[in-house]
């Protein structure tokens, strides 16, 4: 499918930045727990050894299958419909952990301000308005979301950009120690896996795209290189006016803000938590929204969730019964938000690889407009870091206990149930294709 309207190069960047990021916003965690000089090491490493791999496939297979569903119809193809569904499966798992938080973070910035937003009626309430602008916006098309986040992306991290302008404008004499005792390497490593995750999450929208061909390798590199800039570039900010690392918690950009330029600048900070919250939101809409409709239009789903708006190519029922679904879990806890995301996307990235792997070898002849120098040995290798630091991932998990039960079970679990959803959609499938036969 082919939308009417289509998503063009810098727009199609800054639905990827979303997609990936939202901007300095969500690595306090990281400053706090690991300290200045391991945190700096991290927002550059991790980016290269995780991220750059992920830019790098989407850039061939993206250029090379640009369907819509994206990573779903690559495994699909490479290694068969079974580890299709269960990529799709572990996206969608993924997404349960993930979405519910935007909208949650979009009250808690909103309540530095204005302290009623973070009570738990008006906290849901704000969210689910949140999540019905964002419906708005996503049911415009592929091309309002991505103009819509080159606005959000400009407003959100203007304000950090007046912020490292002082601070590196400014002579301090205060010691901020680049080290701190006792750093929480693991936590930290997690923290910046989540934070420069998702690359192929641009991929699911390939349709919509103008000349995919070209634009998503170009969209890939320039979106890890922004990726970095706006994740360093706060950070060294706050160590050059010495600002305790320790400090670090929540509400550490906005402090940060308020003291160097005053209130105003800390509101600033406050508008760009709310504009980053939004952002993600709306462009994670676009992505995951075209997973129900790739698994419906193979038979997998109802029929219902394949049909798209003929003005705007937007599946408007997979948009809907999503939307209400991270709606409906506002209210869970998402204390393992980090934990569950990055080792359910891991193993969705793992069947990505194996793909990669699977359609160099199988199809050696496919149209590449853009390939990943080197043959099957250097695919190999690139695929060692990202998936070592899945493996720390997987280590840290196994001493998580949520109610008594380990995390690393709970996971399991949900893995496990992508097996029997497979069962009942292909069964799905082949009753459609035999009643299409009568049909005919």
């Amino acid at each position: 499918m082919v939308g009417p309207s289509r998503l063009r190069l810098v727009p199609l960047i800054g639905a990827t930045y979303f997609i990936v990021s939202g901007g300095p916003y969500g690595i306090e965690e990281l400053v706090r727990g690991a300290g200045y000089r391991i945190a700096l090491l991290a927002l550059l490493v991790v980016p290269v050894v995780w991220s750059l791999p992920t830019a790098l496939l989407v850039g061939e297979l993206g250029a090379a299958l640009p369907d819509e569903g994206g990573y779903y119809t690559w495994v699909r193809r490479g290694l068969g419909r079974f580890w299709g569904v269960q990529e799709a499966w572990l996206s969608l798992l993924a997404s349960v952990f993930d979405m519910g938080i935007y909208p949650t973070l979009f009250a808690t910035y909103l309540a530095r301000v204005y302290p009623f937003a973070g009570r738990p009626m008006p906290r849901i309430a704000l969210g689910v308005a949140m999540i019905a602008a964002c419906v708005i916006v996503n049911l415009r098309g592929a091309r309002a979301v991505g103009r819509g986040s080159l606005v959000f992306g400009a407003i959100m991290l203007s304000p950090f950009v007046v912020l490292a302008f002082m601070a590196f404008g400014s002579s301090t004499d205060t010691a901020t120690p680049w080290s701190i005792p006792g750093a929480d390497l693991t936590g930290g490593l997690l923290v910046v896996m989540w934070n420069t995750m998702g690359f192929d999450g641009a991929s699911t929208f390939a349709g919509e795209v103008d000349n995919p061909q070209r634009n998503y390798p170009v969209a890939m590199v320039y979106t890890t290189l922004l990726v970095i800039i706006t994740y360093v570039l706060p950070v060294l900010a706050a160590r050059n006016l010495g600002f305790p690392s320790t400090a670090f918690d929540g509400g550490a950009w906005v402090a940060i803000g308020s003291w160097i330029g005053g209130p105003w600048l800390g509101h600033a900070i406050v508008l760009g938590g709310l504009l980053s919250a939004a952002g993600m939101f709306n462009a994670l809409l676009l992505s995951y929204s075209r997973l129900p409709l790739a698994l419906a239009v193979d038979g997998y789903l109802p029929a219902w969730l394949a049909r798209c708006s003929p003005k705007t190519g937007v599946p408007v029922a997979a948009v809907l019964v999503l939307s209400v679904a991270w709606a409906a879990s506002l209210g869970l806890g998402f204390d393992r938000l980090v934990l569950f995301d990055v080792t359910l996307y891991g193993l969705s990235l793992l069947l990505e690889f194996a793909a990669l792997l699977a359609l160099r070898l199988r199809e050696p002849h496919l149209a590449r407009p853009f390939r990943i120098p080197g043959g099957v040995l250097t695919l190999c290798l690139m695929c060692v870091p990202p998936m070592g630091l899945l493996a720390v991932a997987f280590w840290h998990e196994r001493s998580v206990r949520i109610a008594g039960v380990p995390a690393l079970w709970i996971s399991g679990l949900f893995v496990l149930l992508g097996a029997p959803l497979y069962l009942w959609g292909e069964s799905r499938r082949r009753r459609g294709a035999a009643m299409s036969g009568d049909r005919g």
